[in-house]
Formats: C-alpha cells, structure tokens, sequence
C-alpha cells in the first residue's frame, strides 16, 4: 500500500486510507464493476462540500476501462479493497510531463495497468463540473446528457456559460483541486452482474433498448409503475446517447427521436401515475414542440394540466385531441366532466372557508 501511495503522490494524488479494505486488492481488468460512495469537497480551508452520493441515496457505480469522463476516479478506485475508505486530495494537473506536453507514466511494479493513462491524468479535475452536472441530473430523475452534445469534454465545458449549478460554474471557471472521500462497497467481476445502459457499447444500447421496453410495458401492468419509469429512463438514455452521435435533423437522428417518443410518453405515463404532474407538462410539451400533431402527448399534458388546476390549459389540449382524433371523444368528455366536477367542488370549499373567515 505504501508503494500504492507513493506512485499517486507523483501524479499529484495524495491518498490517505480510513479505515482497511477486506482481502486482497481486486486487479481491476476492464470490464470490473467497482461500486461505491463518494463524497466531493473543495480542496480549500473550507473543504465545501459540492456532491455527496449518500445523501442522494444511491452509490456511484463504475465500470473499469469505459473511458469514464472523470479518469480519476479510476485511477483511485483501482488502489481500493472492497470495504476500504480512503481520502484521495487531486490537484488540478499532474505535476510533471515527459517533456512534450503527453505527460508521463507513474513508474508501476510491471506493465502498467490498462486503467492508468498518461495523458488524462495531467487534468485530474478539471471536467468534474460537466460528470457532477451529469450525476446530479440523474438523481433529479433528468436526461444525464442533458445540453450536452457529441464532443470532447473540453470543448463543451467552453461551449456551454452555465452549467445550471453556480457552485459548478465556479469550479468550472476557476478549476482547484478536489478532495474526494470514497468508500469502496462492492468490486464485481465481468460477466457476474447485469450491466447498466450506460456502460453498453453503441451495438449493445441498440440491441438492447426493445428488451428493456418490454420490460418497463410488463412492469407497469404488474402495478409496479416506479420500476416500470425506471426501465423506460433507461431505454430513453440508450437511444439519447446514440442520437448525440448523429447530426441533428439527419435521418439516423429522426429515426432514433422517433423511438424516443414513445418511450418518454409511457414515461410520463408513469409520472402521472405518481402525480408527478410538473414532469408531465414539461416532458410532453418538449414533444410537443417537435410533434406538435402527437395526440398522446396533448391528452397527458392535458390530464396534468386538470390536476395542477390548469384549467383552461388543459380545455385547449383535450379540444386539440378532439381536432386530431374525433373518435377520442367519449374519453376527452370524461376527462373534462371529471374537471369540472373538480372545480365546483373547489369552488365550494372555497366558499365554504371564506364564509367562514367573515362569520368571525
């Protein structure tokens, strides 16, 4: 381990073990899934704290030699043994190059790892705002990729003023080193556990986006409608990776958004299940903008719109079903008389509680 230690320490990574790890250290081929906790400080007096995956209520999981955005966090995983917690403190860059700018390799007992890249780990940090952006709209339920588009970390973070999170704009803008505290949970071989969508290649997320489909169409008939939202997320982030690959408004990019559709509308499907209307409006109207003859969409944005008391928005989406499928009318007269029976009742209350404020 102190060898361990003083290789990272060379590459500007001073690493500080808490507390012992279990067994020996995995080798960690590509292809081994390391899960685990992490918490993200700034490396100033303070030590802010900018991310922390325990209080999100998920655990990061990576897959070793994927080419993760942030080369980093393999580089440390890689030192760590199954229930080790460790302190890795980053610099910005690596402290020292070969001389032509490519960096240098960490001098390792034998072949160096596959995992330990020299020219990556001169900026250690530096694309940590774009990977936490990209986390953290995961854990809001979010496109991971989204207002990103097919490019070298680099370059978005120049293309884009805002990442939509001040404190990540300000890492962005003045880059520092980082503090990352890691607490290894679980180390898993390839081909002993289910691979996320993430980690396919191009080839596997095509092949597998009609099987998990499936899936999310037989769970939700199951009632288990918060699995079923999980399966279509998944689906939708196969094809969204594939189309950043496509030029926009090119026919591979129309067909992979066509069978975006669907699946984001079984999506919010689910979402009003959960009442979680706001995620519906804002969904079906991204549809809408594109497709704006989509009936499906206008009747779920409708029926969001009914639950957040958006009457006269939803009035206009149930007419515009009717324009565009006059054989929807029984369900759409349902609907409205459910609306409007809604309203009187609220009426009523209103009425109700302000009789009683003037009796006093």
């Amino acid at each position: 381990m102190a060898d361990i230690i003083a290789r990272l320490r060379e590459d500007g990574i001073r690493k500080r073990v808490i507390e012992e790890g279990r067994g020996e250290l995995p080798d960690f081929q590509d292809g081994t899934k390391a899960t685990f906790h992490y918490r993200t400080l700034r490396g100033d007096e303070e030590g802010t704290v900018l991310d922390d995956s325990r209080v999100r209520g998920k655990p990061m999981e990576l897959i070793i030699g994927k080419k993760f955005k942030l080369p980093v966090w393999e580089t440390i995983v890689c030192t760590m043994r199954e229930g080790e917690i460790s302190q890795f403190c980053c610099d910005v860059k690596c402290p020292f190059s070969d001389g032509d700018g490519a960096g240098g390799w960490a001098s390792w007992a034998g072949d160096q790892p596959a995992h330990w890249c020299p020219l990556t780990l001169r900026q250690h940090v530096v694309l940590y705002p774009l990977v936490a952006k990209s986390l953290r709209n995961i854990a809001a339920g979010k496109d991971p990729l989204e207002g990103q588009r097919h490019c070298c970390g680099i370059a978005q973070m120049h293309e884009h003023s805002s990442l939509g999170h001040a404190d990540l704009d300000a890492l962005q803008q003045n880059p520092q080193p980082l503090i990352f505290d890691i607490e290894m949970l679980k180390v898993e071989n390839p081909g002993t556990y289910q691979q996320d969508p993430w980690a396919m290649t191009d080839e596997e997320k095509a092949k597998a986006v009609p099987v998990i489909h499936q899936e999310g169409n037989r769970l939700y008939r199951e009632g288990r409608v918060k699995e079923a939202a999980a399966k279509y997320y998944d689906a939708i982030a196969c094809l969204k990776n594939l189309q950043m690959k496509e030029q926009p408004g090119s026919p591979d990019w129309i067909q992979l958004d066509l069978q975006i559709i669907p699946l984001l509308l079984n999506y919010c499907q689910c979402k009003l299940a959960a009442q979680e209307y706001y995620e519906v409006l804002d969904h079906c109207s991204s549809i809408l903008n594109k497709y704006d003859d989509n009936v499906k969409a206008y009747f779920k944005r409708g029926k969001a719109h009914a639950a957040v008391w958006n009457a006269q928005e939803a009035q206009a989406d149930f007419a515009k079903v009717l324009e565009l499928d006059p054989a929807l009318a029984p369900v759409v007269s349902r609907e409205l008389r459910a609306l409007e029976a809604r309203i009187r009742q609220k009426d009523e209350e209103d009425r109700a509680r302000f009789r009683g404020i003037f009796s006093h």
